[in-house]
């Protein structure tokens, strides 16, 4: 006998889940065995919301396809935070969760509306037949850059499968050899052909980069990864464009000479300089958002914005676009850079015949240079990393400047790392003073900007990325909402440093409400010994409050690292973050 929650587990692992993350209960126990049987790791949490995130982060840091396993109703509500961040940021999931169907079940809420609710695609094992092809049906969804929830009904879980009836597939445009397959010879899906370009969308970019002289390319979620990297770094040398990431891909071009790092609310005034100054910004896999652009500030007066992405949906989303071009960023970038090399050996011709045209052969010969001229070269060696921008320390004998503490860290942590960061008003420090390897070292779960995720995510994506030393930071507000992730950290022997930047309030609602007379006692809190709590699950902890504490953690790098490191840094509080400031004001 073979049941409808061992086909399904296994049918996971053969459509590509190598890690599934979760809290079992009665309704998710047998299914989530079965795929360990099948070969996935399952990770345990200890709370339903680490497990969503931990699994996001796994398949973003890892590119492969994750799965969250949860048990009816309050094992689901529980995850649903982390279930929407992946959701809104289009994260390859599948969130298997058992089902009471029976609206009497204290157990019985609607899960297919949940989905919908947060944008995930919901898909139901509906009975023993269809058992496979749904399965199959909902990690097709996934490779298609979504987030689904794989609804297992506690009544279908336990019946036997005889034959395995796959219509079900056809409604997704998916085919399979015959009309019946067993659970070993269903048809394995992976990530679908990237989109074609559209050759007009191709030569109107190619137009506009062979007009502009200043030219920048802004790469984001869509564009991540060696190919997209590869490609735009090599149109970018032929039309003289700068480089930069939204926060997602941070990292991306590091090691070019000309990389601004990430635009944005994060972006250094070297940065939000000459992105303001380009007169042609190309959004590549970004969506342009508020926070990329600053709520539009970082787009000059009269520049050019393009939209590329394999989503039409996406372009123009999020503001005023000239245009978008539909099609895989990485398709897109070479087909346009082969458009750009058929303009120049023509305008190559053109000179040496002496038959300018309209005369501008020279220039567009010159136009290569574009915004890559040896006086942004000197401002982006002098003066790009947020770290070489002036500041007064403001560290007292019991506070220390979180750029002071951000720095120094920066400077002690190994080059081979993956960060992690939760979200809350000292969140810019990390992703502005630490450097990252590459996008991969960097994981950032904040589409849904909620506090508390950033412990887990520094655990899914250290077990994505076991080869780099993992290390979250996290405000004290996010760091004692998931502190029970501390014991997981522990169970699972990762060598991490998790960095707390307190200062005993929720910082952003502290200087949000600061200057309108309101009562802050709501958004404050007494001291808490957070190193100590750290110690208590099994961390070597550190107290920070002055540069020369932070020798501890030199130390524990030199060690063995047999266990994680906690550092409990007391930090400044006079000011609130400006990346902040500037987003509540809009």
């Amino acid at each position: 006998m073979v049941s409808v929650a061992e086909a399904v587990g296994s049918s996971l692992v053969r459509q590509g889940v190598d890690h599934v993350f979760g809290v079992v209960g009665s309704g998710n126990f047998h299914v989530t065995n079965a795929m360990r049987a099948a070969g996935a790791v399952f990770v345990p949490a200890r709370h339903e919301a680490g497990a969503a995130t931990m699994a996001d982060a796994y398949a973003r840091m890892s590119g492969s396809l994750a799965a969250v396993s949860v048990h009816q109703g309050p094992g689901l509500t529980n995850a649903m935070t982390g279930i929407t961040e992946a959701a809104k940021s289009r994260t390859p999931l599948v969130v298997v969760a058992a089902e009471a169907t029976q609206p009497t079940s204290n157990f019985y809420v609607d899960q297919e509306a949940l989905a919908r609710a947060i944008g995930a695609v919901p898909v139901r094992v509906e009975s023993a037949a269809s058992a496979v092809a749904a399965t199959v049906r909902a990690c097709a969804e996934a490779h298609r850059r979504h987030t689904v929830l794989l609804n297992l009904p506690l009544d279908v879980q336990g019946l036997d499968l005889q034959g395995l009836d796959v219509q079900g597939l056809d409604v997704q445009g998916l085919e399979a050899e015959g009309g019946e397959v067993s659970r070993s010879t269903a048809p394995v899906f992976g990530s679908p052909a990237p989109r074609e370009p559209e050759p007009a969308g191709v030569e109107r970019l190619a137009a506009a980069l062979a007009r502009s002289q200043r030219a920048v390319f802004v790469a984001g979620r869509g564009a991540r990864g060696t190919c997209c990297r590869d490609a735009l770094e090599r149109l970018g040398s032929a039309c003289g464009a700068l480089l930069a990431t939204s926060a997602v891909a941070k990292g991306m071009f590091n090691g070019n000479d000309w990389n601004l790092d990430v635009s944005g609310g994060f972006a250094s005034p070297v940065a939000a300089e000459l992105i303001r100054g380009a007169d042609l910004i190309v959004g590549w896999g970004c969506a342009l958002n508020m926070w990329t652009m600053r709520h539009g500030k970082l787009i000059g007066a009269g520049a050019t914005v393009v939209q590329v992405d394999d989503d039409e949906a996406a372009l123009g989303l999020h503001r005023d676009i000239a245009f978008g071009v539909l099609g895989d960023v990485r398709l897109v970038a070479e087909a346009v850079a082969h458009e750009l090399d058929a303009h120049d050996r023509g305008a190559q011709s053109d000179a040496y015949t002496g038959d300018a045209g309209d005369g501008s052969s020279s220039a567009q010969l010159d136009r290569r240079v574009g915004y890559r001229t040896p006086e942004v070269r000197a401002l982006l060696v002098a003066g790009l990393r947020w770290r070489d921008v002036a500041y007064d320390d403001e560290s007292t004998a019991d506070r220390i400047d979180p750029r002071t503490l951000s720095i120094a860290l920066d400077d002690l942590l190994p080059a081979e790392r993956v960060v992690a960061v939760d979200s809350g008003n000292f969140m810019g420090y990390p992703s502005m003073f630490w450097s990252v390897p590459d996008e991969q070292g960097f994981c950032f779960t904040q589409a849904y900007q909620s506090i508390g995720l950033g412990l887990a995510t520094a655990i899914g994506a250290a077990l994505a990325q076991p080869s780099r030393l993992p290390v979250a930071a996290l405000g004290d507000g996010g760091a004692l909402m998931s502190i029970e992730e501390l014991e997981t950290v522990v169970r699972l022997g990762l060598p991490m440093v998790v960095v707390v930047y307190d200062d005993e309030a929720y910082g952003a609602e502290v200087h949000h409400f600061a200057g309108s007379g309101a009562d802050l006692s709501t958004v404050r809190f007494p001291p808490v010994d957070i190193a100590a709590l750290a110690r208590g699950f099994g961390f070597d902890a550190v107290l920070v409050r002055r540069p020369s504490d932070l020798e501890a953690v030199g130390t524990w790098l030199a060690g063995p690292r047999d266990r994680p490191l906690l550092v409990d840094a007391k930090v400044t509080s006079a000011h609130g973050s400006w990346w902040l400031e500037e987003a509540f004001g809009h």
